[in-house]
């Protein structure tokens, strides 16, 4: 590895201080109806402490030379306890008009991925964060006991969390036309509720906030950062990394170079810069000092979610890659897989969770789990619709037909950049009569910028990458 900065935790604790990273800006609460966030109250409590992995070492023999290991990921479950919603008028306004997460079928979303995990038996299951669908104490629980099956079945589960996770003050049930707040979870008890999945093996905890390293073998640990800003008792949406953290990657970053191991760093924030469509809260607060960090150990690869958009980049200058993994219960319902080599080269692609196969196993009667696919695509573009349509029908010269084709165009667009597929549609897209009323009579509009930057996005298929 290379080493480009000296005294690199001292530069960066100065760097970051100077350049005011701090909680981000707005005090406002997360909601469904803002989507802004919430920050937690202090890890204080939290007195975790460095303690040696009680992992048992691989051998030479489980990590021959040349040897690769298979890690599926997924992010963005948003789990939420079928106990907390009776699916009446309360709890499909939130599915109509939310963010395009099936809410409706996250548990049998969720039983289906799981099973496919424990059928594909990968060396492990990273979870990488908004593990609850608004923090909910009682999702948690349920979560964690359905990932203590997979675990019994000899998949091992490493989990961090997300900005929904902690501290949520929006942490709610659903009952007839009612919106009611249930227990959310502090960052003691999320520590203890995941604790056998990750954090109770973590050759080191941070001290400040729910960060550890976990041993995945004799050649490779998992950096598992705790992005999230929950520290003044309520949760925020974006991401930041405190000095002290940042001190603490140095040592185990060192720690690993001194061991010859590889590193692989998981976060739920982006690092990088991944979309223009979505700009606010997405990417680390001053991320360009953990790139130089991550740079200057040269670790060649970043794991996030947090998007609910399949995407990856390569950043210009440290030549690192981000892979961004979308939300398992968004159509089209993915997870990656990733084959990691000892030489640090890797192989990444996507697969979408069989609900059919899982569902007619299972002797579901649900048509729309039995013909997931055929649901899947119209729910989503109708989310999509139903966010165009509020914005274009206080524009007054464009006619309801005009208006009911752009968001149709809209729809299927970005229907595909969710998918990290917008490519396969990018050609006939600049042809359509829609793209051109976008372009004419919806320019003063967010959508159209949505639009815009989809189609410049569209060079490649973002469900995989291989790099030798």
């Amino acid at each position: 590895m290379k080493r480009t900065t000296i005294g690199m935790a001292a530069g960066i604790l100065s760097l970051v201080m100077f350049a005011g990273c701090s909680l981000h800006d707005s005090d406002e609460v997360f909601t469904e109806e803002t989507g802004s966030s919430a920050v937690q109250e202090s890890s204080s409590g939290q007195e975790t402490q460095e303690e040696t992995s009680t992992a048992v070492p691989a051998t030479e023999e489980d990590n021959p030379p040349g040897y690769e290991k298979t890690i599926i990921i997924g992010s963005d479950t948003h789990y939420l306890s079928p106990d907390l919603s009776d699916n009446g008028p309360a709890f499909q306004e939130m599915v109509l008009h939310g963010d395009g997460r099936l809410v409706t079928y996250m548990d049998q979303i969720t039983d289906a991925f799981f099973e496919e995990v424990i059928e594909a038996s990968p060396d492990i299951l990273i979870l990488s964060g908004d593990l609850s669908s608004n923090g909910e104490l009682e999702s948690h629980r349920e979560l964690a006991e359905k990932l203590r099956k997979v675990e019994s079945m000899g998949v091992p589960v490493v989990v961090i969390p997300g900005n929904h996770d902690i501290n949520n003050l929006s942490a709610a049930g659903f009952r007839g036309e009612e919106k009611y707040p249930v227990e959310y979870t502090t960052p003691e008890q999320f520590r203890q509720i995941y604790g056998e999945f990750g954090y109770d093996e973590a050759v080191s905890e941070d001290a400040g906030t729910l960060s550890y390293v976990y041993q995945l073998d004799d050649m490779t640990r998992l950096l598992m950062i705790d992005t999230c800003q929950y520290q003044e008792g309520f949760a925020r949406v974006g991401g930041y990394i405190s000095p002290e953290t940042y001190e603490w990657m140095e040592e185990q970053l060192e720690a690993a170079w001194n061991e010859g191991m590889n590193v692989i760093p998981v976060a739920h924030h982006n690092l990088l810069e991944e979309s223009q469509v979505y700009t606010v809260d997405c990417t680390i607060e001053h991320s360009e000092e953990f790139v130089r960090q991550l740079e200057s150990w040269n670790v060649p690869l970043f794991l996030s979610g947090h998007l609910h958009v399949q995407h990856w980049m390569q950043d210009e200058d440290s030549g690192i890659y981000e892979i961004v993994v979308s939300s398992l219960t968004t159509p089209n319902c993915m997870y990656g897989e990733l084959t990691f080599r000892d030489d640090g080269s890797f192989d990444y692609n996507t697969k979408e969770v069989d609900v059919e196969k899982w569902a007619e196993e299972n002797g579901r009667t649900e048509e729309e789990l039995l013909n997931f696919k055929e649901f899947r695509e119209p729910f989503l573009e109708q989310v999509f619709k139903n966010d165009a349509y509020g914005v274009l029908k206080r524009m007054k010269d464009i006619t309801e037909e005009e208006r009911l084709e752009m968001c149709d165009f809209y729809a299927r667009l970005k229907y595909q950049y969710y998918q990290g597929r917008a490519v396969d549609m990018k050609d006939k897209a600049l042809k359509e009569n829609a793209y051109a009323l976008w372009d004419s009579k919806g320019y003063m509009t967010v959508q159209r910028d949505y639009v815009v930057f989809i189609l410049e996005d569209a060079v490649k298929d973002y469900n995989h990458l291989k790099v030798d």
